[in-house]
């Protein structure tokens, strides 16, 4: 077993400001292209801004672009957030599609979620301070005082009596009013 998370920051699963409830807002700030206009490693994300950087600045108008050319290094891409984290990704050797998938998936995420280790894997802003739901929470407490087996708390009583147990009841009013008319 690992103690690798036992270094790690911890938190909950959550969007921020519950991104997406109203209106989505995208998280990526910025997003800065580090490249070599002649390393070989470099050729697929200068594809990618030859071909499709245009149309990303244009579809997605509150991210701002870098292009930083570099000598002799390799290709990076480095995303910044709206809170503060940094998301640095090497694309060396890549090509075209695998950086146009990466850089959706930048473009979707929320920050760098990979450091954070889950304390629960549900959250609420509004916890309950009734505690928690339990079956006994709405009994009638005649039942712990009750002789069991009852009739009185055996029959079903929550649920409201569909139209068919209504239609069967009227009919067997009905018979029961036609054999005292018959008699």
């Amino acid at each position: 077993m690992s103690n690798s998370n036992l270094f790690m920051k911890t938190g909950f699963v959550r969007a921020p400001l519950q991104n997406g409830v109203g209106r989505y807002v995208c998280q990526l700030q910025r997003i800065v292209f580090k490249f070599c206009k002649s390393h070989g490693g470099s050729r697929g994300l200068r594809d990618f801004i030859e071909q499709d950087l245009v149309d990303f600045a244009k579809n997605n108008p509150s991210v701002v672009v870098y292009l930083k050319p570099r000598r002799h290094r390799s290709a990076v891409v480095v995303g910044e957030y709206l809170n503060g984290d940094r998301v640095w990704m090497s694309v060396n050797q890549k090509t075209h599609s695998e950086i146009t998938k990466w850089i959706e998936n930048l473009r979707t995420q929320q920050g760098n979620l990979s450091e954070i280790r889950l304390r629960k894997y549900q959250y609420t802003d509004h916890p309950s301070i009734q505690g928690p739901w339990t079956p006994f929470t709405f009994k009638n407490p005649e039942l712990n005082l009750a002789e069991l087996p009852n009739v009185k708390f055996g029959e079903n009583n929550r649920l409201p009596i569909s139209a068919t147990e209504q239609l069967r009841l009227m009919f067997e009013k009905q018979k029961l009013s036609d054999v005292k008319t018959a008699e």
